[in-house]
Formats: C-alpha cells, sequence, structure tokens
C-alpha cells in the first residue's frame, strides 16, 4: 500500500500508436481542413472505434526525491523507466460524441486545484501557479458558480458557497451559508487534511541554468527515434529556426549539439541548405 509521502507521476499513453503528420502535409492541412485531428476523433468515436488511453503510474519516495541526479518536479524532465519502472493502474475511453459542443466542450473546466481526497499537488513550480490560475480563468470565462454548470457539477455537493451571478440550481435548497450551525451543514473533515511534509533551507534567489538540461534530450535522440522520425525533427526545427537571426541559429545548434553531436550537427547542415536555397532563389530573382 502507498504511503501518505509517495510522490507519483501519472502518464497516460495512448493505445492506438503514434503517427505523426509531416511538416509538408501539416502545411497543406492547415488551410485544406484546419479541423483535421477533431474531425478524426469524432469519426472514430462515431464510428464505435473508441481511442482509448493506458494510464500508468510511477513512483518516487521523498528520500528518493532528495537525492535524485536532476529535479523530480521539472516538467521538462522525465522519469526514467528502468529506475521508475511504469505501473499500469487504468485506462480512459472515449465512448461518445458531445450531444451539444457549447454546453459540453466549450463550458468544460478542467482545473488542477479540482483533486480528490488522498492525491495532492506537487511542488512543481508550473503546476502552483496552475492550481489558482486554472480556476480563476474559469470564473472569469463561465461565472462564479462555473461548479453548478451539469457538465462540471460533482455529486451530492456540500459546502457553505451561495448564490451569486449565474446561480443556476436550487444551491443546496437555500442552506445556511454560515458555519458552524443548527443545520446540518458540512463539517470539517479531519482525514482529507493535507499531508505534513518536513521543509527546511534558505529562501534566495536560485539561479537553476546550471541543471542538466541536455542528457535526457540525448537520449531520446539516440535511443528513442528511429531515422525517419529524426529526419522530420531536423526538418521541423531548421524549417522554423531558419528565421531566426544568425546568433541566434548559432546558439540553437550549440544547444542541441550538447544534446548529442550527431543531433547538432544534422541541425546546422539542413540549416546551411536552407541558406543556400535562399540565396539561390534571390540570385535567379536579381537575373
Amino acid at each position: 500500500m502507498l504511503s501518505i509521502v509517495t510522490i507519483i507521476f501519472y502518464i497516460f499513453k495512448t493505445d492506438q500508436g503514434i503517427k505523426n503528420l509531416s511538416a509538408q502535409r501539416a502545411s497543406e492541412l492547415s488551410g485544406e481542413n484546419p479541423d483535421y485531428s477533431t474531425q478524426d476523433l469524432y469519426n472514430a468515436i462515431g464510428c464505435g472505434n473508441f481511442p482509448s488511453w493506458t494510464l500508468y503510474i510511477q513512483v518516487m519516495s521523498f528520500e528518493e526525491a532528495e537525492k535524485c541526479k536532476f529535479n523530480p518536479f521539472d516538467l521538462t524532465k522525465i522519469w526514467p523507466h528502468g529506475e521508475y519502472p511504469l505501473i499500469p493502474v487504468g485506462r480512459l475511453v472515449l465512448n461518445r460524441n458531445p450531444t451539444n459542443y457549447f454546453a459540453e466542450v466549450e463550458q468544460i473546466a478542467f482545473a488542477p486545484s479540482h483533486l480528490i481526497p488522498g492525491i495532492e499537488p506537487s511542488p512543481d513550480k508550473m503546476l502552483q501557479g496552475r492550481l489558482f490560475s486554472y480556476a480563476d480563468t474559469h470564473r472569469h470565462r463561465l461565472g462564479a458558480n462555473y461548479l453548478q454548470i451539469p457538465v462540471n457539477c460533482p455529486f451530492k455537493v456540500r459546502n457553505y458557497q451561495r448564490d451569486g451571478p449565474q446561480c443556476i440550481n436550487d444551491n443546496q435548497d437555500g442552506a445556511p451559508n454560515y458555519y458552524p450551525n443548527s443545520f446540518s451543514g458540512p463539517e470539517h473533515n479531519s482525514v482529507h487534511i493535507e499531508s505534513v511534509c518536513p521543509v527546511s533551507g534558505d529562501i534566495r534567489r536560485y539561479d537553476s541554468g546550471n541543471e542538466d538540461n541536455f542528457s535526457q534530450v540525448g537520449l531520446f535522440w539516440e535511443k528513442v527515434l528511429n531515422d525517419q522520425e529524426k529526419q522530420r525533427l531536423i526538418e521541423n526545427v531548421s524549417g522554423h529556426l531558419i528565421n531566426a537571426a544568425e546568433f541566434i541559429q548559432e546558439r540553437a545548434v550549440t544547444n542541441f549539439g550538447k544534446c548529442h553531436p550527431d543531433y547538432g550537427r544534422r541541425l546546422k547542415e539542413a540549416l546551411d541548405l536552407l541558406k543556400n536555397k535562399e540565396a539561390s532563389a534571390i540570385k535567379k530573382s536579381n537575373l
């Protein structure tokens, strides 16, 4: 059984496999059918070919996190599967298309602060910022009572939030909005109090620029991508990078080279090829 101080990393992996469009085809589709991906998903569900994702978790103790060679709460890093193996725990299946797109999709309000008891947020800096910003965005976009909208409404709601703009239900039959009260209002449940974590150290500005931001990218290049995927990646990066200033291009090539020498070399070759094509085109236009 997992202890209260266990750190869990959640991963959804597609059961359909991964297939990517070439940069050229993606550019064509942006004009021909910008809703290509949405159409593909809608048609698959409509035909009964329900897409699914297997949910895995990776488990790390706080003691392991303190000794980890990288910041385990850095969202640009992955936890190596060899050290923290994937544990299958469930499956997500999309088996119905919305009947009213506005009501069921445009009004939906996902937020990382909507957590069930027993699951608490990590020290991930991006997550910490999103805990309040997502809910604030929903209040601005959908109104103060966005959790009363059916697509967002939790079951068996009992709280002390009453009325206000866009109240759309009986709001718990006008129950009192103060605590304590004599009318069976919800009580604090100590079972759901957040776990206690020891914290120590000095508060100061911390420069994270000297962290290892290259080795995992190098492993991805060397161990994960095949030759075709590497070529598409180089084409995509160089196709955008060619529009940057020369010194930015040089800096990028250096950084990718730190990830893996072959990565940097091929990126530089692709940029040189694009520059030669541009020079040739300019020369022809001036003739």
